[in-house]
């Protein structure tokens, strides 16, 4: 029987392993490490991601939205060492022809279906 291309990527992303907090022997220190570098993170990408709405011509709070989303989704599917999750320049500038040209109805539909073929592309 033949596996559908869903299946066949279900199968290839793996969760995240919870397991592993076990094995760092996760201390208060760790724990405290890890909270200031997400906020640092987190606080870093505000002025980015509102610059980013403002490049591609839609209300800053949707920029904010995204990138809420964005580290949400990464963080439950589980990143990589190295990967950046989060809106580019590059992006925002083709962005602003699709909302100029369609509105901002068409933007939503346009991030997921990138997302569905940068999942195919591996």
């Amino acid at each position: 029987m033949k596996k559908t291309l869903l299946a066949a990527l279900a199968n290839n992303i793996s969760m995240p392993d919870l397991s592993i907090m076990q094995d760092e022997h996760l201390t208060i220190g760790r724990v405290r490490t890890e909270l200031l570098s997400g906020l640092t993170v987190a606080l870093a990408l505000v002025p980015e991601a509102v610059a980013f709405a403002f490049v591609a011509g839609v209300h800053p709070l949707v920029g904010l939205y995204a990138a809420f989303l964005v580290g949400l989704v990464t963080a439950v599917i589980g990143g990589r060492p190295g990967m950046i999750s989060g809106a580019t320049g590059a992006l925002a500038v083709v962005m602003v022809a699709l909302v100029a040209e369609h509105g901002v109805e068409y933007l939503f539909a346009t991030v997921v279906l990138m997302g569905i073929l940068q999942v195919i592309a591996g």
